[in-house]
């Protein structure tokens, strides 16, 4: 095929080569007809395919309307999310679609990002694993995908502008890493990048991204295109790796790229090597198109309701008021239980083949066997409630045995192109509660939301269902749920705070000047509350079930290891409850010791385990170089420090239950300039300069006549700290600048 594309380039004219670099329309490429080029077409996901003649949201295809990332990350399920991504393959392939623009990874920096809804999780080992399954999933159809937004776009706030200033060290651990492990391990076609800059350079002409870490790095051989009107300087964009702008804007780029070459401005082997990206794909879509295709409607959309019920996370249980009984009076409160909150606004709201109504679901399953009320509590659009809406909750609290509560955030305020104001539900909805509260204790709140909310209700109810945005088959899950025929199995993806100041980014967030610095570093999500120490409404990892796990014993393969070795990590579970159930078991590594900044914790494996009731399952994991290596900024690598690690099992990133030791062997050293600045604590560390520490040292004593007093202690602490010119004046010339130098080159040599 390389050949024959080498080829067809050789007889393209400029004008040509330059055409097949943008868009023809809003989602196809440009055809060539005399030397057979086809178009193919592309579409907006990632939750389902969003097929449409234009930018019209509201006229496209009737497509599945799957569970939305945050949802489906909750799953903690990689199988689940590959046969999602495959289910869609074949919806694109039926309708003609060849790329899907998904999944969406960027790491959830802040709660208020209105397109969190669209993204998986706080963490990038998380993140990256789903994307990757759902990218294997996709392309097993003959279908390419498009990872998407590349890179730190983590706010919808002036998005197109917006500047994301970050450090190498937390780019590299946390924003690049949600990418990074699904691109070279899937494969995906495309890789979209993003609207904002990253360090004082566009995404789409940063070429230390696009091309220095992507494509020479990662070995990305796919092609870079470029998000929806993102593209500021085309000529820039192309020599930086941005192989396809889209959409098309009736060839005015093109022919900036045809006079940059004829003027010398651009080299035509700049543009060659995007051509040729771009044929490799196009040509890949046509010979994997299946003309005909159809796919099974009903399937899918059983698919949608088993996706949306092992996501749900069971947040609270109290006194077992879960699961439901079907008997005697049963209240359900709020407009969402009639018309479910399942999607977010923007560029992938889709047009579902059918809708699963969760009071429809209540219904069917109680049948004659209990009596069922409803009120609707708020105004679906605004979220507010009144006199009368709150008289009609409050009638039916009083009636029933048991309220469940649907409350949630209505779409405005999940959407594409806007970030939430606050963490808070609507006032009706918190009315609604609270109002309700008082007429009956009894109460379960059903949430229906993109991201996390405030609870100021939380210690009042006895029940809380955390469904996301769910997807078409919302209803019938929530009701099995509810009503103990399925028992929740969904963790968290992402921590919730108690208030919106509780966030790290909160300081910096959303920037000024079009500037946003991301000062909190490392330290996103729970790597921030765990290290702090700090209360937290939800941890990250956080989840319940209707029945129990109790975790026996760890034992790992080996206690001690090199760096290129992989470590074994066996994990007993045993299901000691009375129902089947599954259970997602965390794995965390931690580096009590060191000499950079770490978070207390971090994942670096997962794995969904399911359990009949009394059985007793060992998990294997695997954990390699990575799980215990820093983005060393000096040597533009991955280190691991030679040290004692902590592998920390856990239910969730707050509730480790065993913990084994492993010693871990660097098989590299770092490079160390010493200078006449290097302070004498420093050289402790290293082999040779223990040896011109200790003779400091006793020159040290010596020069000061030393006695074991406490002063003598608080003196020699004093000069531990101070730069190796000093010792000079402070030893009255015992240890003179010669000797210094002299220590400096033995130091130094190589």
């Amino acid at each position: 095929m390389s050949d024959k594309i080498k080829e067809l380039i050789s007889k393209m004219t400029l004008e040509e080569k330059a055409s097949l670099c943008s868009g023809f329309d809003a989602w196809h490429t440009k055809a060539i007809e005399r030397l057979g080029i086809p178009s193919i077409m592309m579409t907006d996901g990632p939750h389902g395919v969003r097929k449409s003649n234009g930018f019209n949201l509201n006229e496209t295809v009737p497509s599945t309307c799957f569970p939305t990332a945050a949802c489906m990350a909750s799953s903690w399920d990689r199988n689940l999310l590959q046969e999602v991504g495959a289910a869609i393959g074949k919806e694109c392939q039926a309708e003609g679609v060849s790329i899907l623009l998904g999944p969406g990874v960027n790491i959830k920096r802040t709660p208020l990002c209105g397109r969190n809804f669209e993204y998986y999780s706080e963490d990038p080992l998380l993140s990256s694993e789903l994307a990757a399954s759902f990218i294997k999933g996709v392309q097993s159809q003959g279908v390419g995908t498009s990872i998407k937004h590349f890179a730190a776009n983590n706010q919808e706030y002036r998005r197109l502008v917006v500047d994301a200033r970050v450090d190498e060290r937390t780019l590299r651990e946390i924003y690049l890493a949600s990418f990074e492990k699904a691109i070279k391990e899937a494969k995906p076609w495309t890789v979209m990048a993003a609207y904002n800059k990253v360090n004082g350079e566009y995404c789409t002409q940063n070429e230390y991204l696009l091309t220095k870490i992507l494509k020479e790095e990662w070995g990305f051989e796919g092609v870079v295109v470029s998000d929806w009107g993102a593209v500021d300087d085309r000529v820039k964009a192309l020599e930086a790796g941005l192989d396809l702008q889209m959409p098309g804007n009736g060839g005015i780029d093109d022919k900036k790229i045809v006079e940059a070459v004829k003027s010398g401005k651009l080299s035509e082997e700049v543009l060659d090597r995007a051509v040729e990206r771009i044929l490799k794909i196009v040509f890949k879509a046509v010979e994997n198109k299946k003309e005909g295709f159809t796919y099974d409607k009903e399937a899918h959309h059983e698919l949608a309701i088993k996706v949306a019920r092992e996501s749900m996370v069971l947040l609270k249980n109290e006194d077992n008021i879960l699961p439901l009984k079907a008997q005697g009076t049963i209240g359900i409160i709020g407009g969402f239980a009639k018309q479910p909150q399942y999607q977010g606004g923007g560029s992938s709201h889709l047009n579902p083949t059918k809708l699963s109504i969760p009071l429809d679901e209540i219904l069917n399953i109680v049948g004659d066997k209990a009596k069922v009320l409803y009120a609707q509590g708020y105004d679906l659009q605004t979220g507010e409630t009144n006199v009368n809406y709150i008289s009609e909750a409050k009638e039916v609290a009083k009636k029933s045995d048991v309220v469940v509560i649907f409350a949630g955030l209505p779409e405005s305020f999940d959407s594409e192109g806007l970030d939430r104001q606050h963490l808070k539900l609507p006032d009706g909805h918190n009315i609604i509660i609270n109002e309700v509260l008082k007429e009956n204790s009894n109460v379960v709140v059903v949430l229906m939301n993109g991201s996390a909310v405030e609870m100021p209700w939380i210690d009042k109810v006895k029940g809380i269902f955390e469904c996301y945005l769910a997807g078409q088959g919302v209803g019938k899950a929530i009701a099995e749920l509810l009503f103990g025929i399925a028992n929740p199995c969904g963790k968290l993806a992402e921590t919730f705070p108690i208030k919106l100041s509780d966030n790290p980014a909160h300081l910096n967030y959303p920037g000024e000047k079009d500037r946003v610095e991301y000062r909190e570093g490392l330290f996103v999500g729970y790597r921030y509350y765990d290290k702090k120490e700090m209360d937290v409404l939800f941890p990250f990892g956080y989840g319940l079930s209707y029945t129990k796990f109790d975790y026996l014993d760890i034992r790992v393969d080996k206690k001690e290891l090199d760096e290129n070795q992989i470590l074994k990590v066996f994990v007993r579970v045993k299901n000691s409850g009375k129902i089947a159930g599954k259970e997602i078991v965390q794995i965390y590594v931690s580096k009590k010791e060191s000499n950079v900044m770490r978070p207390e914790k971090e994942l670096k494996a997962f794995k969904k385990v399911y359990l009949e009731p009394g059985e007793v399952k060992e998990i294997e994991f695997t954990l390699d170089k990575r799980a215990f290596a820093y983005y060393e900024v000096d040597v533009q690598d991955w280190y691991v420090e030679e040290g004692e690690y902590n592998i920390l099992v856990g239910k969730s990133s707050r509730d480790i239950v065993l913990s084994e030791k492993v010693y871990v062997k660097s098989l590299r050293k770092l490079p160390k300039t010493y200078t006449r600045n290097t302070i004498l604590y420093d050289l402790k560390d290293d082999p040779k300069g223990k040896e011109i520490y200790n003779e400091i040292v006793e020159m040290i004593k010596k020069s000061f006549n030393f006695s074991s007093s406490n002063a003598d202690d608080t003196i020699m602490m004093f000069l531990l700290q101070t730069p190796l010119r000093s010792l000079v004046s402070f030893t009255r010339g015992l240890i003179s600048g010669e000797k210094i130098e002299m220590w400096l080159r033995e130091l130094n040599k190589q």
